[in-house]
């Protein structure tokens, strides 16, 4: 594994992923959509992966584009319009209503 990636791979939070890469960025955006951006950067780099042999610092500006059109997938949507993660891929773009909810509940007496 590159030593970029080595590094990356210490980081927890998105706001470390994204300072130590020079991507700017929303805190706003960053608060609501943390993991998506970060599962959807692990998708580009496994689509693009470094090559072993770049030097640090194409491998740097190599996942600094991934995390930024990561980032920018986010900008201009939102994690249900991106379905990144399972459970909005199953929702298929369907909402259930609250009342919906409360009908499939036992009744209470």
């Amino acid at each position: 594994m590159h030593p970029v990636l080595n590094q990356l791979y210490a980081f927890s939070a998105a706001e470390e992923f994204l300072d130590f890469l020079g991507v700017t960025y929303d805190p706003a955006i960053v608060h609501v959509n943390r993991l998506h951006i970060l599962k959807r950067f692990n998708q580009y780099l496994s689509k693009n992966p470094v090559p072993e042999e770049a030097d640090n610092e194409t491998a740097r500006e190599e996942c600094k584009t991934l995390l930024t059109k990561a980032y920018m997938d986010f900008v201009g949507s939102n994690a249900a319009q991106e379905k990144v993660f399972k459970v909005f891929q199953d929702q298929d773009g369907k909402s259930i209503s609250l009342e919906k909810m409360k009908m499939s509940l036992p009744s209470q007496n």
